[in-house]
């Protein structure tokens, strides 16, 4: 994949690039020639190899998403931000099939990892973007978060934390547009990724509705691709149609 719409040389940071798709846009980034540097950024931080630069941040803790904003820019502004971080279930959470589930708990961290820290990425990472050019932040979203498509309810708190990040995207498409009228923002649908997110729900996807996160990544950053300054804004899937709200 050659992203042709950012400028030669372009500069990217993925957040997340520890995850199963996020690791795969640092893949797919470090094989594109026109990308000139890719900073990759997880919990831990790795070693970084060729012109992959490894960042430590936490997605909730906002200091260190300042400082990670930072040391990502140190070197030129940034022409390519994706947010790859998510929470569906782990060993102290799963989705809810009934409100009756709800728990406190649950929903605080669920709007922590799933809204809360891509919009402080966001509040930090956006004002480094490349003006007078293209550059995009795209940040994964899910179309259960899409609440017009909504029509089977549970998995509330996953649903309802990416809906806000779906809103909060918007916002700060509307803010970035006045003084970065170049800039594209917005939220991504990779589909079903087979990855330990998805694992426990993937015994009702289609085999070619699977994808891998390499071909996940290669989709969604075609998609990016493709996008113009005035869809800024707006929730897209993995096959560039447009996702309703």
């Amino acid at each position: 994949m050659t992203l042709r719409s950012l400028a030669d040389g372009y500069r990217a940071a993925v957040f997340g690039a520890s995850g199963g798709l996020g690791a795969a846009f640092v893949r797919a980034l470090e094989r594109d020639e026109r990308c000139s540097v890719v900073h990759a950024g997880s919990r831990l931080g790795a070693v970084g190899e060729g012109k992959t630069r490894p960042f430590a941040f936490d997605l909730e803790d906002e200091g260190s998403i300042r400082a990670a904003a930072a040391v990502c820019s140190a070197d030129g502004l940034l022409h390519l931000v994706i947010v790859a971080t998510g929470l569906l279930h782990d060993g102290a959470m799963k989705p809810e099939k009934s409100w009756r589930s709800l728990d406190p708990q649950a929903l605080q961290r669920a709007f922590a990892i799933n809204a809360i820290g891509p919009a402080l990425i966001g509040k930090h990472a956006a004002p480094n973007l490349a003006k007078g050019e293209k550059s995009v932040f795209a940040a994964l979203s899910a179309r259960v978060g899409s609440i017009s498509d909504n029509r089977l309810g549970g998995w509330h708190a996953y649903r309802a934390s990416k809906a806000a990040l779906n809103m909060l995207v918007r916002n700060l498409a509307i803010e970035l547009t006045r003084v970065n009228p170049d800039a594209v923002c917005v939220t991504l649908h990779p589909g079903t990724v087979d990855t330990a997110l998805s694992k426990p729900f993937q015994a009702g996807v289609r085999e070619d509705k699977l994808f891998t996160p390499d071909a996940a990544a290669a989709h969604l950053l075609e998609v990016t691709d493709k996008l113009a300054p005035e869809q800024s804004g707006r929730f897209f899937a993995w096959d560039g149609a447009e996702i309703a709200f």
